[in-house]
């Protein structure tokens, strides 16, 4: 075996094959994409070059850059919703009666398809047979919204479904990293008089550090290039009130069949998820690595 291991011949072959499907699922498209954005295209006519006009057009694209303003919106609050995740986490972790039941409630949602959430909650916001109007109406609100119609709540009507499909994710991961933790660490520190508000932030947080930088990228990028639920429950409207740029993007390649700006489009939603996993990383990035055993 040790043989076979320093033969870098062999090391190469086995891996080959997923070097190969990286290259052919991920890096190929990257760059077909990118090449994509420099033509007008619609998908029947011959591709004509026409340079970097898709992507001039998509700077001077109002629409575009609202669409932009609504993928950070989400983003901000899928970021600050990951306090609510943590906290949720730290109680689970705290060996509560029904943690384990409630771990497997929290899941529930993860098991759903974007699809059937998105459908589930198309009948919740229903404005006349929805049990949210309803509920409102049974303790005396009058003039309940019309929560996917109005351009001013729509965006956070949407974003209720986000949350509560993502909870079971970041509260099992936040979970196995608290669990993770040597008991004797916090125990030593109830022992000295540390209060549990005080050990949640002075203990738990930063020992699980590394674990909260990567459920921030993973919240950010995610909020980003979000789409199969917003696209189902309201298509990006009313009038582009909830347009995200995966939708913008997908509506401009296959709505109106301009593929080429549809495609330098998904290239910008690229580059801005890089800068995001960039920014992040740097903004979060620390010298010392807090290490137990």
């Amino acid at each position: 075996m040790e043989k076979v291991m320093s033969n870098k011949g062999i090391i190469a072959l086995y891996v080959l094959p997923s070097l190969l499907l990286i290259l052919a699922v991920i890096y190929v498209p990257i760059v077909l994409t990118g090449y994509y954005g420099l033509m007008e295209w619609d998908a029947v006519s011959p591709m004509q070059y026409i340079g970097l006009d898709n992507y001039s057009r998509l700077i001077e694209d109002g629409a575009f850059w609202a669409s932009v303003r609504h993928s950070l919106v989400f983003a901000v609050m899928s970021t600050l919703s990951l306090a609510l995740y943590l906290a949720v986490a730290m109680i689970l972790s705290g060996n509560i009666r029904g943690a384990n039941l409630l771990r497997k409630v929290y899941l529930i949602p993860m098991l759903l398809s974007s699809v059937a959430i998105a459908q589930l909650w198309l009948k919740i916001y229903h404005p006349t047979t929805g049990i949210l109007n309803g509920f409102l109406e049974w303790i005396g609100i009058e003039n309940t919204p019309a929560w996917l119609s109005d351009p001013k709540v729509v965006l956070w009507a949407v974003f209720i479904p986000i949350l509560w499909q993502y909870a079971g994710f970041y509260i099992i991961i936040y979970y196995a990293a608290l669990k993770n933790i040597p008991g004797t660490l916090v125990e030593a520190a109830r022992i000295d008089g540390a209060t549990s508000v005080q050990i949640a932030l002075r203990i738990k947080l930063p020992l699980i550090f590394e674990v909260i930088k990567v459920t921030i990228v993973l919240a950010v990028v995610g909020s980003l290039k979000y789409f199969d639920l917003i696209y189902v429950m309201t298509g990006g409207g009313p009038n582009g009130a909830s347009e995200v740029m995966a939708s913008f993007m997908y509506n401009a390649a296959f709505d109106r069949k301009e593929f080429g700006y549809g495609s330098a489009v998904g290239f910008f939603l690229l580059v801005i998820c890089l800068i995001a996993t960039w920014g992040i990383r740097r903004l979060t990035a620390t010298k010392d690595t807090i290490e137990y055993s």
